[in-house]
């Protein structure tokens, strides 16, 4: 956040105090976008390996000539930690997920076999009854 804007974030609090915010949270009008496009900028140079969607990063990786899929990935995943530090950007521990055959992401299973939904979400439909009768759908 610009020094400029921390004055048009001030909030009264009912004791009658002023607080301003030092940064933009998520309750800000344009917060997500923001942050979106702050982390669009800061990752510009990965964009190729380690695409971002709001507060997701993805970072994927192949192999590149003598080196196998893991080096590599383990380099672009230094790549991106060390940008995120010089920017004071944190990770949620819980959120992340690495090195696995399976990620999950958006309600969704990502693998290198392609994209699945996720069974929990989906059960409720695959214990729909099959219809018995059809007239009333002709």
């Amino acid at each position: 956040m610009r020094e400029s804007d921390i004055p048009l974030t001030a909030v009264s609090t009912p004791s009658g105090m002023l607080w301003e915010w030092l940064f933009m949270h998520q309750g800000l009008k344009n917060a997500p976008a923001t942050f979106n496009r702050m982390m669009s900028h800061v990752l510009h140079r990965f964009r190729d390996f380690a695409p971002s969607y709001f507060d997701g990063i993805f970072v994927h990786s192949r192999a590149e000539g003598d080196l196998r899929a893991v080096k590599v990935h383990v380099r672009h995943l230094r790549e991106v930690s060390q940008v995120m530090r010089e920017k004071t950007l944190y990770a949620n521990l819980k959120k992340y997920v690495s090195c696995a055959p399976e990620n999950p992401a958006l309600g969704c299973f990502v693998s290198k076999n392609g994209v699945r939904a996720d069974p929990e979400k989906i059960s409720s439909i695959c214990s729909w009854p099959t219809p018995s009768f059809v007239s009333g759908w002709v």
